[in-house]
């Protein structure tokens, strides 16, 4: 049964417990750790100090958070909030592709890890058809030439290359 308090809560109830939990958890671990990260400098303004408005801008979120979490009218984690946090989490896979592939890049090289990362990705999304399985190794290639010919992005070469013959390894150092 629904109480006054809750029945009058303006917004959407769902995810609301669980954001409120891991901000405020984050926040506190932040202040926590503030004085590991910077330092206070001796014969410096308060306002100037590097430690200062990081601790004010830390202490406003763990304050507003804790009051958030008050200020709720429920205490308890529905299906609807696991529903709403399985939403954001679906949001971190396309980050760990990103760190996926900047972690493969150094190893294996720009263009092999492009050419296989943009049709993985392209299926991920839903396009599983044969033509857009060329379109996407036709971007992937046409990106690498565009960055590594035309704008001479300087990409570090991968350790893969180490074992290829002099030549060859300057060109795909170069070019690939």
């Amino acid at each position: 049964m629904t109480t006054e308090r809750e029945s009058r809560f303006v917004g959407p109830r769902r995810g609301q417990l669980i954001f409120a939990l891991v901000f405020l958890t984050l926040s506190v671990l932040l202040l926590a750790l503030i004085g590991e990260q910077t330092t206070w400098v001796k014969k410096t303004k308060l306002f100037a100090q590097p430690r200062f408005w990081p601790a004010i801008s830390l202490g406003g979120m763990v304050l507003l958070g804790g009051l958030h979490l008050y200020r709720l009218p429920w205490r308890r984690v529905s299906r609807y909030d696991l529903k709403e946090a399985r939403h954001w989490g679906q949001s971190l896979e396309y980050g760990l592709w990103f760190m996926a592939y900047v972690f493969l890049v150094p190893l294996v090289g720009y263009l092999p890890v492009t050419l296989v990362f943009v049709p993985l990705l392209a299926r991920r999304m839903g396009y599983r058809s044969r033509l857009m399985l060329w379109v996407s190794l036709g971007f992937a290639l046409s990106v690498v030439v565009l960055f590594k010919g035309l704008l001479s992005v300087k990409i570090p070469g991968a350790l893969l290359y180490e074992y290829l013959p002099g030549t060859l390894r300057s060109f795909f150092i170069l070019y690939l």
